[in-house]
């Protein structure tokens, strides 16, 4: 059976920095430290650092009076912040900061007294925490459709700010459909995280060398979802498994019958060792070794927050 790599895939610079926060807090503080939210979509992380003495919540009152808390990487509402101040919390923003520069962007917006857009998933964390940023309201758009919608005269003016795991070509299109209807300003969508653009161009390029895409990844990971759409507007078939034993006996036994040409990426918040054992669950040991293809290699570092140390690499781990 023949592999091939996408290039680049899995972690990011801000999903590195996410988790290198919650090690670096563990080791200065001890645990346990308290984790507002899954510190980034994938639940093998998740468990690691709550191996390590994390603690996951979802409401702050769960954490006890004094604590340590860390905000995830998708960013947080200012509502939370003020109510981690009430408590005498002790927070530490791992907000991604591509995401925290969209939060600036729509601070920015609201104070021009304009209606506000965001372009996104309802529900998803880093929506939730972004159009938490103000005290204006904020209409949420998904999808093409949407654009009619809003309750705003055609014609009239808005600012727009986006989700940065969204697929490029959706987002363009909405993007269009604003311009359209009213007199729009915001990014371009080259602004959309250089993450998220780098895997979805990695995946194109694969999808026209393979028959089968696999994108490791969880099914609550927003960038892994656009990965595996991505993969399937370029014509060939794309699953999602979160690691190696959602692949199938059968599923492995007809790839293998048929010759066909197995391509493999994984979302940002995705660690190299579930994409090894993806590839170890395919191949059989006279197999070819996997062929990574040609890619963008990033080189991104993000610094840490001030008191827990020296800038950190994207390259994954």
């Amino acid at each position: 059976m023949d592999v091939f790599l996408a290039q680049p895939r899995g972690f990011c610079a801000g999903v590195t920095r996410a988790i290198e926060i919650v090690e670096r807090a563990l080791e200065l503080h001890g645990a346990p430290v308290y984790v507002y939210h899954e510190i980034v979509h994938n639940q093998w992380v998740v468990n690691s650092l709550r191996g390590r003495g994390a603690v996951f919540v979802d409401q702050l009152k769960d954490v006890p009076v004094g604590s340590v808390v860390v905000f995830s990487a998708h960013g947080v509402a200012e509502s939370v912040v003020q109510e981690a101040r009430t408590r005498q919390l002790h927070p530490i923003d791992a907000t991604c900061p591509l995401v925290s520069k969209v939060h600036l962007q729509l601070r920015r917006y609201a104070a021009r007294g304009i209606p506000l857009v965001m372009i996104g998933h309802a529900g998803h964390e880093e929506v939730v925490g972004t159009t938490g940023q103000v005290q204006v309201p904020v209409h949420l758009v998904s999808e093409v459709e949407d654009v009619a919608r809003l309750p705003l005269p055609p014609g009239g003016p808005l600012a727009y700010v986006t989700q940065t795991t969204l697929s490029l070509d959706d987002t363009r299109s909405i993007v269009e459909a604003l311009g359209q209807r009213h007199d729009a300003v915001g990014p371009h969508t080259d602004d959309i995280c250089y993450a998220t653009q780098n895997r979805q161009t990695a995946v194109r390029a694969m999808a026209a060398q393979v028959d089968v895409v696999l994108v490791v990844g969880a099914r609550n990971s927003s960038n892994s979802r656009r990965l595996q759409e991505v993969a399937e507007r370029a014509g060939v078939t794309s699953l999602l498994v979160q690691d190696a034993s959602e692949i199938t006996d059968s599923q492995r036994t007809e790839w293998r019958s048929q010759g066909l040409r197995i391509g493999i990426t994984a979302g940002a918040s995705t660690p190299e060792l579930l994409v090894r054992q993806v590839v170890q669950r395919l191949q059989d040991p006279d197999d070819r070794p996997a062929t990574q293809l040609a890619g963008v290699r990033e080189d991104v570092n993000f610094r840490l927050p001030q008191g827990l140390g020296v800038p950190v690499s994207g390259h994954g781990r």
